[in-house]
């Protein structure tokens, strides 16, 4: 007989159904075309099912006996949600957007009741619903990204107020897309959204969002409460992301890691029991998939569900591993209690599982008399049964009276597997057998209800031998143990995937550790030796780093001391063992470690001083600290007299920053670039300088990390005040170069992100000092995957590698963009929009700056990105600082913009509608001259806008500067009366400011160039193209044109008076009569029904009050 593939023991759980809901669902008539299941919800009592023509079934689980109709007018319903802490309520959405609440009144025995209806969401679809766990609340999000609260007052709680008050719905908030999910715990709201993530304090009204990167599709998010057995934890956050992965975020809204299930998922999917198909399992793995979580559901203490339309899954996040997936087809919602699921497919049935473990379904198969499924299942896991865990609810006994009941013609091959399977357990148990019988032999014992051995030791009963192989038994066990968890420890180093171990598997499922039987505690005679072992460590340690932290005077003196004391001890005192003599002796203090005891000592008390206020705001006191403690860095890390010359060691001597570097300097290894030694030490000279300098990217000999972190600090300190000479300030020519030689020396103290804020902020005048930074950076990632892929793949695959890059913030990732700019240009630069704020537009200035015309391109692009009520915002957080505003609108106006020869005239007036050409980057102009921004800045950007002919800019600069003269003057002159509007324009407020417009226009009339239609073709030259032109010439500044517009603001009868004061009654045509009549009679009408409205106003009032 062949061998089936047996289930790895990895997997312990199954899904299993055990009955049937189509008997229910055809007595509830939801089986039929016309009318079907279309949402469930499930609580501890309840299954409720909303049906597509407005019912809503509530069936009580136990049983499935009592059930509850209730109906909606409202539509069909979408969604609905049982309260899990008070089960007499339940929240139901409709197709319409209208929520209704049900007290169902089960403990009075009462009728169901609405005790809220809200309409807040009508007319839009509601997506989610969510209870608070404390209260009576119930929280609403839709398709809109519109999220809500409704506080409900129930008939428990007393009517106090009367019955037609109604409780207002708060408004949480609105988000940018779509809401995915909702989730509530401890006083905190959980939104996910098409986006992003967010986390709300409900009570104190905070918001933040989770991680910096977005997405774009449906991706759920959960809370993931502690665990009872963990006391004081705070709850987790789930996050599901692109590609398989989630992220775990902490209860502050904090990202902390991102778990990949990718690879894990490449696994084989386990059956699901069911009782009337066949069991199948194909051993074969698939590949790898790279999915979207929809949604995230905390299912007990150590799982996460989620599901796709055809595929439940079930994580184990904590420890990134896949207790399992399996198949299961149509699947359109899914609800869980505890570890029973209730699937609603997409043809309205409903499926029943349970999540169990392998012997646990046996269990129940073999209770429902499924003799030939519960046979098939213990050959196919027959892995995980064999394990003591399995052999406690499936002993010996109960597998022969499983195989009792196989028939034995039918069902042979059944018989023959499980008589395989119960061989497999007999050599252990006659093991365990022969122990129990040798040990109870010398000892008694009782068996507690767990299954463990409480032994009751009988003293002096037990023989020598006994003891020695009891020893030699536990000493082997804690020998494996600890080999097993130095092998976990080296794979906590490695990426998720490999974290694939079948014992880590089964113990995790664990939720508490019992010892095997038997096992005794490690010796205490080792226990002893390992204390004498790590106290000599010690001892030795200190006496050394005391040695070095000493003042060579004093440690000379001290030694003269030991000598002379040394002739007065008796002879049995010095009978010390040679070889620690010679340990001792032969261990000298070297140079480097005298200069690194300095540096400890020197960086210690500059940071004591630092930490004074009265420096932190006295710059000068702050730069002698540091001139101070400079000295001692460099002396540390300078290069010995002759650098040819090599130790005892044959280790070649480190240079510094000023010498050239051998190729056998040491360097260390750095964890979280995730680079080798030789990897990380990247050299380059720089030959843009005089003498070639080498970058310092990695430490050349091991630092503490807490000294690292005060050397860092302090060596940023050194940057930004500008200290890099031995109390001598660096010209202003030289400023640059001294930067540059002080990063490329000790690039491996600075940090990343606090050096790019520093070089942004201080050194905007010296570009070579950012040259430097970036050639650090690349040096950096010279040997990483990503710089390889961009030598040799397209920008797609770059791009995406990018995205999966963790973490995804890392400055490294300008290194990648400085390279992928290199090769790819204008394309790579409007890419590197999905990577803000990772690389900010300040970033992409410097990288472009040989060709401004590409950062415009990805400033444009960026804003563009953004929802247009985001987008000045945005922008306002860019500027800075301030000096950014003129110079991003001097490239705008700049670029891709007409000639100032079709703006200007040549007395340098605006010419007729040039106003109405094209420009590039018209939006961004409008922006930036919109932004806040002091006066001066402001008189600036509108000399820029007429400079360079942008109309609109200049005409709403000049209004927002006060100067309406001049913005009404340059209005007629761009002849579009458009422009002279309460909507779109500026409307005049004063009749001075009509008067000045009318004599304008007169003026301009005079003009013989003035509303020519030659001049005004059908298409304008906008530079060298051809753009839109402006032909409707009754829109034009005339005084007729004028004169009509004023009657329309202030009226017929009060305009005639000024006009014929002004003289511009005198050149008007039949038109202007014509249009005239017209008012005056819809200004008659409007007078009449305004009287009419007023008089039944008040007649309604005094009826009223009548």
């Amino acid at each position: 007989m062949a061998s089936a593939a047996l289930v790895p023991e990895s997997h312990s759980h199954v899904l299993a159904e055990f009955d049937s809901l189509d008997p229910l669902l055809s007595a509830l008539r939801l089986d039929s075309n016309r009318l079907k299941c279309t949402c469930l919800s499930v609580s501890r009592k309840w299954l409720a099912l909303g049906s597509s023509g407005g019912g809503l079934n509530l069936i009580q689980r136990d049983g499935w006996k009592q059930r509850l109709f209730l109906t909606h007018k409202e539509g069909a319903i979408s969604r609905v949600s049982c309260c899990s802490h008070d089960e007499d309520y339940v929240a139901v959405a409709t197709s319409q957007g209208m929520v209704v609440v049900w007290e169902l009144n089960q403990e009075r025995r009462g009728k169901p009741e609405r005790i809220y209806v809200s309409s807040e969401h009508r007319g839009r679809k509601v997506t989610a619903l969510c209870w608070d766990t404390a209260v009576l609340r119930v929280f609403v999000g839709d398709h809109l990204g519109k999220v809500t609260a409704i506080k409900l007052n129930s008939s428990k709680q007393g009517k106090a107020a009367p019955a037609f008050v109604m409780f207002p719905v708060q408004i949480i908030t609105t988000v940018d897309s779509r809401v995915v999910q909702l989730d509530y715990l401890d006083g905190k709201l959980l939104i996910s959204s098409r986006t992003r993530s967010y986390l709300c304090d409900t009570e104190r009204e905070k918001f933040w969002k989770i991680g910096n990167k977005e997405r774009d599709g449906d991706y759920g998010a959960c809370f993931f409460p502690a665990g009872r057995n963990l006391v004081g934890q705070q709850p987790l956050i789930y996050c599901a992301r692109p590609g398989s992965r989630m992220w775990e975020v902490n209860f502050e809204g904090e990202v902390q890691s991102t778990h990949q299930f990718k690879q894990l998922l490449s696994s084989p999917p386990l059956p699901v029991i069911r009782l009337r198909l066949d069991l199948q399992y194909d051993s074969t793995p698939g590949p790898p998939q790279s999915l979207a979580f929809t949604k995230l559901l905390y299912l007990s203490e150590h799982s996460v569900l989620t599901w796709t339309d055809r595929t439940i899954y079930i994580f184990i996040p904590q420890n990134v591993q896949v207790l399992l997936w399996s198949e299961v087809r149509d699947i359109q919602d899914l609800s869980i209690y505890k570890n029973e699921l209730f699937c609603l497919h997409h043809d309205g049935k409903v499926s029943h599982f349970s999540l169990l473990p392998v012997e646990r379904c046996v269990e129940r198969l073999i209770k429902r008399s499924c003799w030939d499924l519960a046979a098939r299942v213990c050959h196919l896991f027959q892995n995980i049964i064999v394990l003591s865990k399995g052999r406690k609810v499936l002993p010996m006994d109960k597998l022969e009276h499983l195989k009792a009941q196989l028939d034995i013609v039918t069902q042979q091959e059944s018989i023959a597997q499980l008589e395989d399977l119960m061989s497999k357990l007999e050599p252990l148990d006659s093991a365990c057998s022969s122990r129990r019988s040798s040990i109870s032999s010398h000892e008694s014992f009782n068996v507690l209800d767990c299954g463990i051995y409480r032994v009751i030791s009988r003293r002096g009963s037990q023989s020598d031998e006994d003891c020695e192989s009891l020893h030699s038994q536990t000493l082997s066990e804690d020998d494996r143990l600890r080999e097993q968890e130095e092998e976990q420890g080296d794979l906590d180093n490695v990426s998720h995937a490999s974290m694939t171990a079948d014992s880590d598997r089964n113990e995790t499922l664990l939720p508490f550790n019992i010892q095997l039987p038997f096992r005794s505690t490690s010796p205490r005679v080792s226990l002893q030796a390992m204390k004498d072992s790590v106290t000599s460590f010690v001892r030795k340690t200190t006496e050394k780093i005391g040695t070095l932290h000493m003042n060579p005077d004093i440690r000379m003196r001290q030694e003269v001391k030991e000598d002379d004391r040394l002739l007065d001890v008796p002879v049995n005192d010095m009978s010390q063992p040679e070889e620690e003599k010679n340990e001792v002796d032969s261990h000298p203090p070297s140079c480097e470690e005298v200069s690194l005891g300095e540096l400890k000592l020197s960086t210690a008390a500059a940071i004591s001083k630092i930490q004074d206020p009265e420096v932190l705001f006295d710059p000068e006191a702050m730069v002698i600290i540091l001139n101070t403690w400079l000295p001692y860095l460099e002396k540390a890390f300078s290069p010995q007299a002759d650098p040819s010359d090599q130790d005892s060691d044959g280790e070649v001597p480190t240079t510094s920053s000023s010498c050239n570097n051998e190729d056998g300097e040491e360097g260390d290894f750095r964890p979280e670039l995730g680079m080798t030694k030789d990897e990380g030490r990247a050299q380059t000279d720089l030959t843009k300088t005089e003498h070639p300098v080498i970058f310092h990217v990695t430490a050349p000999f091991p630092i503490e990390e807490s000294l690292r972190r005060d050397l860092s600090s302090l060596a940023m300190l050194c940057l930004e005040f500008k200290v890099f000479t031995d109390g001598k300030d660096p010209l202003p020519s030289d400023l640059g170069s001294s930067a540059c030689h002080f990063i490329q020396s000790y690039f491996f103290l600075l940090d990343l992100k606090r050096l790019k804020r520093c070089i942004a902020l201080q050194y905007t005048d010296c570009p070579t000092v950012w040259d430097t930074y970036v050639q650090g950076l690349q040096d950096l990632t010279s040997s990483t995957p990503v710089a390889g892929a961009i030598a040799s793949e397209a920008l797609v695959s770059v791009i995406k590698l990018l995205s999966d890059e963790e973490p995804w913030d890392s400055p490294l990732l300008l290194a990648h963009a400085c390279r992928m700019y290199e090769k790819f240009g204008e394309t790579a630069v409007r890419s590197l929009i999905r990577f803000y704020p990772s690389i900010l537009p300040l970033d992409v200035m410097q990288l472009c700056r040989g060709n401004q015309r590409h950062f415009l391109a990805y400033l444009d692009s960026l804003i563009k990105s953004k929802p247009v009520d985001q987008r000045s915002s945005l922008l306002q957080s860019l500027v800075q600082p301030e000096s950014l505003k003129m110079d991003w609108l001097l490239l705008a106006v700049s670029h891709d913009a007409p000639q100032t020869s079709n703006t200007l005239d040549p007395e340098g007036n605006p010419k007729p509608n040039s106003h109405l050409f094209t420009w590039g980057y018209g939006p961004l102009i409008d922006l930036l001259i919109k932004l806040p921004a002091d006066y001066e800045t402001k008189q600036k950007m509108s000399t820029v806008c007429r400079t360079f002919g942008y109309w609109r800019g200049y005409v709403s600069l000049c209004l927002e500067l006060d100067r309406r003269t001049e913005a009404l003057t340059n209005i007629v002159f761009l002849d579009d009366l458009s422009l002279i509007d309460e909507v779109s324009g500026v409307i005049p407020e004063t009749m001075d400011e009509w008067k000045l417009i009318l004599q304008l226009a007169k003026s301009h009339d005079s003009y013989p160039h003035s509303h020519d239609h030659h001049q005004h073709q059908n298409g304008t030259e906008n530079g060298s193209s051809v753009s839109n032109g402006h032909t409707d010439w009754p829109n034009c500044i005339t005084v007729e044109n004028v004169a009509l517009l004023l009657m329309k603001v202030i009226g017929t009868e009060r305009a005639w008076p000024y006009l014929q004061e002004w003289g511009a009654t005198e050149s008007f045509s039949d038109r202007y009569t014509k249009v005239c009549d017209i008012m005056k009679v819809a200004e008659k009408r409007q007078r009449a029904l305004i009287q009419s409205m007023l008089e039944r106003c008040e007649t309604f009032l005094w009826s009223q009050q009548a």
